[in-house]
């Protein structure tokens, strides 16, 4: 299991970075998509919003490549992660299943570190 927990914090983190690097060095070309999906992209570009996303991303993609605060790295990507599930749910289906398998390999990572979170998922904190 350790094996499984490894590759998938390895493969996170680079999918992280690689994608979140990208706002800033424009290296993967991007289309803009028709409809609403366009609109809500083209807003988080108009706004610079994009940027704060994709530096969360290298953050939390290095903090997991560099496998220290891990648990730091999972809370930050966790809302950029449901962020990203939301988008291909509702807009824009197409990325569905990329999104599906970051979302079981942050999974993978968080059971590994579930022990580090036990104190947020106390239903009576002391």
């Amino acid at each position: 299991m350790k094996i499984v927990v490894l590759i998938a914090r390895i493969l996170l983190g680079l999918i992280f970075v690689v994608f979140g690097l990208n706002p800033f060095l424009k290296y993967i070309p991007m289309q803009m998509p028709p409809g609403t999906a366009g609109q809500f992209l083209t807003v988080l570009f108009v706004s610079h919003f994009v940027y704060v996303v994709g530096a969360a991303q290298v953050i939390g993609g290095v903090l997991l490549l560099v496998n220290r605060y891990v648990p730091l790295a999972l809370t930050i990507l966790g809302p950029v992660i449901v962020s990203i599930l939301a988008y291909h749910l509702l807009m824009d289906p197409k990325g569905l299943p990329l999104a599906i398998i970051v979302t079981v390999l942050w999974f993978i990572v968080f059971f590994r570190y579930k022990q580090n979170f036990s104190g947020i998922f106390a239903a009576r904190p002391a």
